[in-house]
């Protein structure tokens, strides 16, 4: 009995290192992996970056909803330079290992840029809402204190979440394999690596995933609720579409981060398959980010007509 305590105990270790096993074990995809997401990457930085110089180059785009945008193109370009170097790295090199600090790093920033973008999004369906329903005070409510609030408040709240949601997994013990069924460090994958009985860390990184997730998104939703009813008080079907034709952007980006999001971390433990939620994560790791620009710039004619003015003060001054 003392032996098998004694060897218990031995393989309960902090392990020096995990292995991220990627999208896939097949050699032959590396490379196609590798420059598909390179090319990815590099538009996230463009597009993202295109929108940050935009949003402050042009004066009639200091306003509050282009404030918030620029702060979510920033954090995207964060939170995919989190993510793909690394694993552009391990595709180039066939090294798939990674520390155990880099590894808590890696999901510290996650959490911390993900529930920062939570946040982020439900300023911007407020900013919506105070837009369409409450025109003649959005100046008022909207003013530059608020927005600054605002978007202090969402990287706090990131800040926060990410180091209360890191802390619970990797204070946990290790033992046996150190192999990640993922292309990132990502909790559910760690959790099954743990010893013993996770049942309260995984309640309770659950109920942490619960606030952050839907507490934000119960805020858009009453967001477009009264939106929605302000839309269909207005007479002409021109006007109802030009209205919400003001939101329609943030609510293809809304759908696209909270779908995935609350497939991956707010589903029931049993119903884990972790082939399917390294595929899930693609959409807000690489999707979402390179989305943006697309959303934001080709589909919006204020961005477009910033950019014209820049480039016509620049070629005809």
């Amino acid at each position: 009995m003392w032996t098998t305590k004694e060897n218990i105990l031995q393989n309960i270790t902090t392990p020096a290192e995990f292995i991220l096993l990627g999208l896939s074990e097949d050699p032959n995809l590396q490379s196609v992996f590798f420059f598909t997401f390179l090319a990815i990457y590099v538009l996230i930085l463009a597009g993202n970056s295109l929108i940050i110089l935009l949003t402050l180059a042009d004066p009639a785009l200091h306003t509050p909803m282009y404030f918030f945008l620029r702060n979510l193109s920033f954090l995207e370009i964060c939170y995919t330079s989190v993510n793909v170097p690394k694993m552009l790295g391990n595709l180039l090199s066939g090294n798939k290992s990674i520390s155990f600090i880099s590894c808590a790093l890696q999901t510290y920033f996650d959490f911390f840029l993900g529930g920062s973008e939570c946040f982020f999004l439900a300023s911007m369906s407020y900013d919506r809402y105070v837009a369409i329903c409450k025109p003649l005070r959005y100046h008022v409510l909207m003013s530059q204190k608020v927005c600054t609030s605002l978007a202090v408040a969402s990287w706090l709240s990131g800040l926060f979440m990410s180091f209360g949601h890191t802390s619970m997994v990797f204070t946990l013990p290790f033992c046996g394999s150190n192999v990640i069924n993922h292309f990132v460090c990502d909790i559910p994958p760690l959790l099954k690596l743990a010893c013993g009985d996770t049942s309260k860390r995984e309640i309770a990184v659950f109920a942490v995933a619960m606030i952050f997730v839907t507490c934000p998104f119960i805020l858009i939703l009453m967001s477009y609720a009264g939106i929605i009813a302000t839309i269909l008080r207005i007479s002409s079907s021109e006007g109802r579409k030009k209205t919400f034709s003001t939101c329609s952007s943030h609510l293809i980006v809304v759908t696209l981060f909270f779908g995935s999001a609350c497939i991956i971390y707010l589903k029931p433990n049993s119903t884990y398959s972790p082939n399917t939620d390294k595929y899930l994560s693609l959409f807000y790791t690489v999707v979402g980010p390179i989305m943006n620009p697309v959303i934001y710039s080709l589909r919006n004619k204020e961005m477009k007509d910033a950019l014209r003015r820049i480039w016509e003060r620049k070629h005809f001054r």
